[in-house]
């Protein structure tokens, strides 16, 4: 029964995903779709930002102005097409009058992304770069300048030199103990 489905990609107004994600659920429901139209998704990851020393976690669309919507294409009529390009912000299903299916490798591929997303450690957004320059706002060396030397992401450190009396020293801190300097 699952080999029947396939996945098709809806054009929607960027910024707009999840309230249209609700509203088609909604048509779904309301209609009594759900044997035909199976999944609505938008494709997100988490990634997160440090923010005055502390981690602030959000989620990303992967492909923004886009909404993936599962199907078998059998009984994917004029109907439900037509319902659903006409919710407000939905601009059209990729072909327009007669949806495409994405091909599988494509939709593995994103959805991969999602799981990921959903299993693994949110990603830093502006993660901090080998040679740059930072403000260390926490511990001993609280408010010294100190230039990056190495980034270490899966144990969160960075191995930062900073100038002590006239002399580069090492210091390891994690990413809550510094800023970005401005």
């Amino acid at each position: 029964m699952s080999e029947q489905r396939k996945w098709y990609s809806l054009r929607v107004i960027s910024g707009k995903e999840k309230k249209i994600k609700e509203r088609i659920d909604l048509e779904i429901e309301r209609s009594n779709w759900s044997d035909s139209v199976t999944q609505v998704i938008v494709p997100t990851e988490k990634v997160y930002k440090i923010r005055n020393g502390k981690k602030v976690i959000s989620e990303r669309n992967i492909l923004p102005g886009y909404i993936l919507v599962e199907a078998e294409p059998s009984k994917l009529t004029g109907e439900i097409v037509t319902t659903i390009a006409n919710i407000p912000n939905v601009i059209h299903f990729l072909g327009r009058n007669a949806p495409i299916p994405m091909r599988q490798a494509e939709a593995n591929r994103l959805l991969g992304k999602v799981d990921e997303s959903q299993d693994a450690d949110e990603q830093m957004l502006e993660p901090y770069l080998v040679g740059e320059t930072v403000k260390i706002i926490d511990g001993p060396f609280a408010e010294f300048v100190g230039e990056v030397q190495e980034v270490n992401e899966e144990k969160k450190k960075l191995k930062v030199i900073v100038k002590i009396f006239g002399r580069g020293t090492e210091v390891e801190l994690n990413f809550m103990q510094v800023d970005k300097a401005q």
